[in-house]
């Protein structure tokens, strides 16, 4: 399984820097530095983890910190790779600093639970669509990979886990993000009600609008969300 997840990793000697978030004992570490990569850096907190990949893997370049307190700008070098199988209790704060340095972070490949992988991945229509999902298919292209079953884990998980690809876009969002973001969660706080009410605290106006106000936001794709954005910032 290892070797698979390393092999959907993939070619990164494109990338000016790779970073392996958690590494743990090293169990996918070592199948990254057979890539041989010109910059290449793994971020654990846990100081007996440190202590034991620094004796197995002396090479190997260590960050002893928390990640989400992790200045990426001093440490990565942009167009950059975020690898890791996450800690599953913090990998949605995880996937969400990712987007907020969507300018140095290119790409990323990961394990989660798959419930969450699911949800990050998850097209309009569906019960796993939210606001994660939006705005992390907002800026990347999200893809699930495959699922990596209990029986992979010692002891074994009692959830399921799998692997996710995001890679970003090329394109901007083509509206007023900030306000993009605020629309989307303030939709979802109300998800089983229409968007007329939904977004009643919002000024909208206009046939366009009358387009959309008698959906919920989970009918709605990422193109869509934008959308209504411009037709705020523009009304």
């Amino acid at each position: 399984m290892l070797q698979k997840i390393a092999d959907a990793i993939g070619d990164l000697s494109l990338y000016a820097s790779v970073l392996e978030i958690g590494p743990g004992h090293g169990a996918l570490t070592r199948y990254m530095l057979g890539k041989k990569l010109a910059d290449f850096k793994a971020v654990e907190i846990d100081r007996r983890c440190i202590d034991y990949l620094k004796n197995e893997y002396p090479q190997l370049t260590l960050v002893n910190q928390d990640f989400l307190k992790t200045d990426l700008t001093i440490l990565v070098n942009t167009p950059a790779c975020v690898v890791g199988n996450f800690p599953y209790n913090i990998s949605s704060q995880i996937v969400f600093k990712i987007i907020e340095h969507r300018e140095l972070i290119f790409e990323m490949v990961g394990m989660f639970q798959k419930e969450m992988a699911v949800r990050i991945a998850a097209k309009p229509n569906s019960k796993d669509y939210g606001v994660i999902g939006i705005l992390a298919q907002a800026y990347y292209d999200c893809e699930y990979l495959f699922d990596v079953p209990p029986g992979c884990f010692t002891p074994p998980p009692k959830v399921m886990s799998g692997i996710l690809r995001m890679k970003r876009k090329i394109e901007s969002l083509g509206c007023d993000e900030k306000l993009f973001r605020q629309i989307v969660k303030q939709a979802f706080t109300q998800r089983r009600k229409m968007l007329s009410n939904s977004l009643k605290s919002f000024a909208f106006k206009g046939n366009v609008w009358d387009t959309y106000a008698s959906k919920r936001p989970e009918q709605l794709s990422v193109q869509e969300f934008v959308v209504l954005t411009n037709i705020l910032s523009n009304g």
